[in-house]
């Protein structure tokens, strides 16, 4: 049965964002009729739209394919802008990934994903690389798990109502129960591990960040190929650090400035 919306709703803004979500980063170029079919919208509605994005320059277009650009990133980080966040957290993921020699990421849940706002990649040669902007299913990450367990139960509940539990690996959380018996885990301990749920090979090793409200507002990670090191060793060397890193953003983040502050 269909959402009910006011009075007030614009289903062009609606039909406008089912396009742009129709673009991942395993789907960054897309034909009209895939536009079409990932945002519901017929061919006609769907090329409207998009040539309508590429005069704004929100879209690319080649003679078959349509992309976004660069210029979508102001949305996000019009939004980032006004809590500083990943300003903050930066040097901090710095000085993580000097003492560990790993990525290290700050994201954000929105909607059903998670979203990197801050980064800072290894210096191995053959290291694990994720950009900012990049999302991934939350059911199926670190950060993502992190996330979902500081949500309070009421919402956690609508969450996971809608939420697609895919399965990306053999190893991917695919059942609602398991997803929340976990995050009860995740709750208690403080962190999280996730091996080869997202990509086979690839460890993610996440804490929450809280506001002064006890809010969690982000997770901080580290990412590491799997067979790199042993849970052991993970829960010896590198959670430790994460979480006084996550503490350490925290107490940052606290103190920062209120708006037009003098």
């Amino acid at each position: 049965m269909p959402e009910e919306r006011g009075g007030h709703f614009v289903r062009s803004v609606e039909r406008t964002l089912s396009v742009l979500r129709a673009f991942s980063p395993d789907r960054s170029e897309l034909t009209l009729t895939e536009v079409a079919q990932a945002s519901g919208l017929d061919r006609a509605g769907a090329r409207r739209i998009l040539l309508t994005l590429v005069d704004l320059g929100y879209v690319r277009h080649d003679e078959r394919h349509f992309a976004l650009t660069s210029q979508v990133l102001e949305f996000g980080y019009a939004y980032l802008s006004t809590r500083s966040l990943p300003q903050i957290a930066e040097p901090h993921l710095r000085r993580l990934t000097r003492e560990l020699r790993e990525m290290t990421a700050l994201a954000v849940l929105e909607g059903d994903e998670i979203c990197y706002v801050a980064q800072v990649p290894s210096p191995k040669l053959l290291a694990v690389t994720i950009p900012v902007g990049t999302r991934f299913p939350a059911h199926a990450t670190s950060m993502g798990k992190a996330l979902l367990a500081g949500m309070l139960p009421e919402h956690l509940e609508v969450r996971l109502r809608s939420m697609d539990l895919a399965q990306l690996t053999p190893h991917t959380t695919t059942t609602r129960e398991q997803l929340l018996a976990e995050l009860a885990k995740v709750r208690k301990q403080g962190f999280v591990i996730s091996d080869d749920e997202l990509e086979e090979g690839l460890r993610g090793v996440a804490a929450p960040v809280r506001d002064a409200d006890g809010k969690v507002i982000a997770a901080v990670n580290v990412s590491l190929h799997s067979h790199s090191s042993t849970e052991e060793s993970v829960r010896r060397d590198i959670v430790p650090r994460l979480v006084a890193t996550a503490s350490r953003i925290e107490s940052d983040f606290r103190l920062k400035p209120a708006p037009h502050s003098r």
